[in-house]
């Protein structure tokens, strides 16, 4: 993962608000450990903490076309960059680096905000587009990457997590008490609330474009609906299942670093585990984080894979984890694994990553589907036989 943040301003940014950015950049240097950079104009900051995945060499940010017009923080993965990079290059692009972010810039040039619908991957990300004084910002179908934003009088403010907004220091931190209840609930929020008032997350599917002072948020993208499928076969269906789920995870093995794998035991990360497996050249590294009679951390090691592969576990250690969550390093919001704060150590020396959640969710759902209307039913009783 990386992080981007920026400041823009409908008029001209103020001298303090150069070092606000670089403060809000370094809050989010556990994103990217591996390099920073800042781009500033008179009216725009943007920042960015990188974690290197793809083009080790060049592939810094905040990245910019030739002209130096249109400029982009990115965090995330474009899997098809390729397949996109020659058809722009057919179309006329030159490119300056071998990087997926590049890609992003040019298929902006080209398409405009609809570009978002050529990309397959997980991104989030900021265009500044200096000649129309224009910011947009993207997040990917699913909501994979996380992005957030609020307003602060003529300003827009941006970025991966809530405490580089908060980091800026032009944002107070309050809570929004309407959304406590639901997070207590649920443990999530529905909409584009979140826990501090007057700060926001960008919905999943969703870009914002933000120019002339004014904030415009629409949806790209939804769940498609169709015909059920029962016109076909069990085996034809499993078929097209297999088929697809193996080629999403060789999508996602588009690596310039060593690739690992967050193994539960489950169905969903053992299945995509064994598939990797078989598509790498390279022993496959697995880590878990479980208590130590989870069933689930026996199966884990049951499905580490071939003798080559190697299974590492993590203790989970509460402590650390409350410390962490206290000094505000939880990487979402609010509180949704504190458990994988513990893995993190261990599997520093494997850049990239896979696990199984959205296979799980697509394979059968998760338990707290069910949990979640037992909950809805009890609160609606709740109102109905109240005072």
């Amino acid at each position: 993962m990386c992080g981007i943040a920026g400041i823009i301003a409908a008029d001209r940014l103020h001298a303090d608000e150069r070092a606000r950015l670089t403060f809000m950049r370094d809050v989010l240097t556990h994103r990217g450990p591996d390099d920073a950079g800042t781009y500033v104009d008179e009216r725009a900051g943007l920042a960015h903490r990188r974690l290197s995945i793809v083009d080790l060499a060049s592939g810094h940010q905040p990245l910019s076309n030739e002209e130096a017009t249109i400029w982009i923080v990115f965090n995330g993965e474009i899997y098809n960059h390729r397949e996109i990079r020659s058809r722009l290059e057919a179309a006329g692009h030159r490119y300056r680096t071998t990087s997926d972010t590049e890609t992003i810039v040019h298929a902006y040039e080209q398409w405009g905000d609809d570009c978002v619908h050529h990309f397959r991957g997980m991104f989030a990300f900021a265009i500044w587009d200096a000649p129309r004084r224009r910011l947009l910002l993207a997040r990917d179908r699913l909501g994979v990457k996380p992005l957030y934003w609020c307003r602060v009088g003529d300003r827009l403010l941006f970025a991966s997590e809530i405490k580089a907004i908060l980091e800026s220091g032009l944002v107070r931190a309050e809570a929004n008490e309407p959304v406590l209840a639901e997070v207590i609930t649920t443990r999530y929020t529905s909409d584009e609330q979140t826990l501090f008032r007057g700060i926001f997350r960008l919905l999943p599917g969703h870009l914002l474009v933000y120019g002339d002072g004014r904030v415009q948020a629409r949806q790209y993208w939804d769940v498609p609906t169709g015909a059920p499928a029962r016109s076909r076969s069990f085996d034809d269906l499993a078929a097209t299942f297999r088929e697809l789920l193996e080629e999403s995870v060789r999508l996602r093995l588009m690596s310039d670093v060593p690739l690992g794998m967050l193994l539960s035991g489950g169905i969903d990360s053992s299945a995509i585990a064994a598939l990797m497996a078989r598509m790498i050249a390279r022993p496959l590294q697995t880590f878990s984080v479980a208590f130590k009679d989870r069933a689930s951390l026996r199966r884990a090691r049951h499905q580490g894979g071939p003798p080559r592969d190697r299974h590492r576990r993590a203790g989970l250690l509460w402590g650390v984890a409350a410390a962490r969550v206290a000094r505000g390093r939880a990487d979402r919001a609010p509180l949704e694994r504190p458990a994988l704060l513990r893995l993190a150590p261990r599997a520093r020396s494997r850049e990239g990553g896979a696990r199984g959640r959205g296979l799980g969710r697509t394979a059968g759902g998760l338990r707290q589907v069910s949990a979640l209307a037992g909950q809805l039913a009890r609160r609606q009783h709740l109102r109905d036989s109240g005072p």
